[in-house]
C-alpha cells in the first residue's frame, strides 16, 4: 500500500468516525433533551434575592414570619387571597398574615401572577411538569391539560423566564399546606371576567386561589397610605366602579379573582396593609402591601370547618332552657310555647344541630341534623325530643330520669368533603376534638361528632368505629371512594 492510498485510508476512517460520534452524541443529547422535556422543571429565578436560596435559611424566616404576622383574624374558610409578591425582608410579614389563616387542608391552589417583562395576550401556563423551591419540587395540577385548552389560556416562555410574582408566593404556601397541586397563571392582557370564567370550573372544596400583587409603588409614605387605603376597601367590598382608582401591579389577577369571589358568593376582608416604609425601607419612596382574604359564607352561615360562630351566654342559655322545657312540657302531656318575638336574632339562622343526653357518665340519647335545614332553635326543639324519645338504641326517657338526665347542645357549622388519596392522607388531616366526621359509601352514612374523639382518640379505632357505626366495612375509611365530610361544633351544656 502506498502511502498516499494509506493516508486516504486514514482519512475515511477519521471522517467516518467523526460522522458517527457526531450522530451519536447528537442522538444522546437529543434524548438527553427529549427526556428532561417530557418532564421539565420551573427553576427558581429569585432565590437568593428575594428569599434566601438555602432550604433552612428559608424555613426558618418563613416559620418566623408567621409566627410573628399579626393583622385581622378573618371568620370562615379562606377560598381567594390578594398577596404581596416584593422581596421577603419588605412584603414576607403581610404576606404570612393571610397564609397562617388558609386551610391546611388545601390540595390545589390556584396563582394568578402579572407578567413584569412579557407583553402578550391571555394568561400563560408553563410547559413544565413542575416549579421547584429550595423546599422542593410543586407539580402541576392534572386539570391543567383541561385548562389549557381555554382560548384565553396560553403558553408564553418569556413570560415566565425571571417573573417573580408567582414564584415567591410558593415557599409561603408549601410551609403551610405542605404538598399540593399547582395551577400557576401568569397573567398578561386578558379580560378579568373571561379569564375568571375559565378557571371557575376548576375552583373544588380544597382549591384556594391566590392573586399576587403589590399596590402602589414608589409614593412619599402618607400618599402611599392614602391611595392604598382606596385600593384595599374596593377590593374587600368587591367595589368594582372604585378600582380604576387602584394603582396595583397585580390589578388583572386581583380583578380577576374579585370577579370569581363575586359569582361564588364570597366575602372579601382585609387582613393586613403595611408598606415598605413600615418594614424597613425608606419613607421618601415606599411600595404598598396586602393580604386580603375572600372567605366562604351562606345566608349569614360561614361554610367552614374552621368557623364556629359562637353563641353568646344569653343564646346558649335560651337554648338549654328550650331544650329541657320541651322534653318536661311531653313528659307531662303540657304544650310549649314559643313567641317567636322573644327568640334571638341569631336562632333564627338555619343551623345544624345535636341535643345529646347523659345520665351521669352514661349517654341517654342523642339525635341531630347536620345539615342547616331549619332554624336553630326550633332544630333543637325537635331534636330535644327526638333524643329523648325517639332514639332507637334507647327506650323513651321517663319522668323519674328527668332530674337525673344532663343536656347537651352541639351548633355545628356547615360540613365540607374532605379529598384524600389513602388512609394514611386522610389520618394527616383529620384534627382529633376539633373534626366531627360523616362517612357515606354505598347508601350508608354515621357521623361522630367532635366529643367522640375523647372517647375514641386514636384516628384509626375512631374511624374503624365509625365505619361499623354505618355498617360498613370497617375499613371503608381508607378507600378512597367513600365520601368523607368534616365540621366543627359548638359545644355547651347544663
Amino acid at each position: 500500500m502506498r502511502p498516499r492510498e494509506s493516508n486516504t485510508i486514514t482519512q475515511k476512517i477519521c471522517i467516518f468516525l467523526s460522522y458517527f460520534l457526531t450522530f451519536s452524541l447528537s442522538h444522546f443529547l437529543t434524548s438527553a433533551c427529549s427526556a428532561e422535556q417530557a418532564n421539565p422543571v420551573r427553576l427558581p429565578v429569585v432565590a437568593g434575592s428575594f428569599y434566601p436560596s438555602d432550604e433552612k435559611e428559608l424555613r426558618a424566616m418563613v416559620q418566623t414570619y408567621l409566627k410573628q404576622a399579626g393583622g385581622v383574624t378573618v371568620a370562615g374558610k379562606i377560598k381567594g387571597l390578594v398577596a404581596p409578591h416584593a422581596g421577603y425582608i419588605y412584603s414576607g410579614i403581610v404576606a404570612a398574615a393571610g397564609y397562617k389563616q388558609i386551610d391546611p387542608a388545601v390540595r390545589t391552589v390556584i396563582v394568578m401572577a402579572p407578567s413584569h417583562r412579557a407583553t402578550f395576550q391571555g394568561a400563560s401556563i408553563p410547559e413544565v411538569a413542575s416549579y421547584r423551591t429550595p423546599f422542593c419540587e410543586i407539580p402541576l395540577a392534572k386539570v391543567v391539560s383541561e385548562l389549557k385548552a381555554h382560548p384565553v389560556i396560553t403558553s408564553v416562555k418569556q413570560a415566565h423566564i425571571g417573573e417573580h410574582s408567582l414564584e415567591v408566593q410558593l415557599p409561603f404556601l408549601q410551609e403551610v399546606l405542605g404538598g399540593f397541586d399547582l395551577i400557576p397563571l401568569v397573567v398578561g392582557n386578558v379580560d378579568p371576567q373571561v379569564l375568571a370564567n375559565a378557571i371557575l370550573p376548576y375552583i373544588k372544596e380544597d382549591t384556594i386561589v391566590v392573586a399576587s400583587s403589590d399596590l402602589s409603588h414608589y409614593y412619599p409614605y402618607k400618599k402611599a397610605v392614602s391611595m392604598d387605603r382606596i385600593c384595599t376597601k374596593a377590593i374587600s367590598s368587591l367595589d368594582f366602579d372604585a378600582m380604576p382608582n387602584c394603582e396595583a401591579c397585580g390589578k388583572t389577577p386581583v380583578l380577576t379573582l374579585m370577579h370569581i369571589a363575586r359569582m361564588k358568593g364570597w366575602k372579601g376582608a382585609l387582613i393586613d396593609y403595611k408598606n415598605s416604609g413600615d418594614t424597613g425601607g425608606p419613607k421618601s419612596r415606599v411600595v404598598g402591601y396586602a393580604s386580603i382574604a375572600f372567605t366562604i359564607t351562606t345566608g349569614g352561615i360561614m361554610m367552614s370547618t374552621n368557623e364556629k360562630k359562637e353563641l353568646p351566654a344569653t343564646e346558649r342559655a335560651f337554648l338549654l332552657k328550650l331544650a329541657r322545657s320541651a322534653i318536661t312540657a311531653s313528659l307531662k302531656n303540657q304544650p310549649v310555647t314559643i313567641n317567636p318575638e322573644e327568640v334571638p336574632q341569631a336562632l333564627k339562622e338555619k343551623r345544624g344541630c345535636f341535643v345529646t343526653l347523659h345520665i351521669g357518665e352514661r349517654l341517654r340519647g342523642c339525635i341531630g341534623t347536620i345539615l342547616p335545614v331549619e332554624s336553630l332553635y326550633e332544630g333543637v326543639r325537635k331534636n330535644a325530643l327526638n333524643a329523648a324519645f325517639r332514639d332507637p338504641r334507647f327506650p323513651p326517657l321517663t319522668l323519674s330520669e328527668l332530674e337525673k338526665v344532663h343536656l347537651e347542645i352541639s351548633v355545628l357549622t356547615v360540613p365540607r368533603t374532605l379529598s384524600f388519596s389513602d388512609g394514611e392522607d386522610l389520618k394527616r388531616q383529620l384534627k382529633p376534638n376539633i373534626h366531627g366526621v360523616i362517612l357515606s359509601q354505598g347508601g350508608r352514612s354515621s357521623t361522630f361528632l367532635p366529643q367522640v374523639w375523647e372517647q375514641l382518640p386514636d384516628k384509626e379505632v375512631f374511624l374503624e368505629h365509625l365505619c361499623l357505626k354505618g355498617w360498613m366495612d370497617k375499613t371503608c375509611w381508607k378507600d378512597p371512594k367513600t365520601k368523607v365530610e368534616i365540621y366543627e361544633a359548638e359545644v355547651f351544656s347544663e
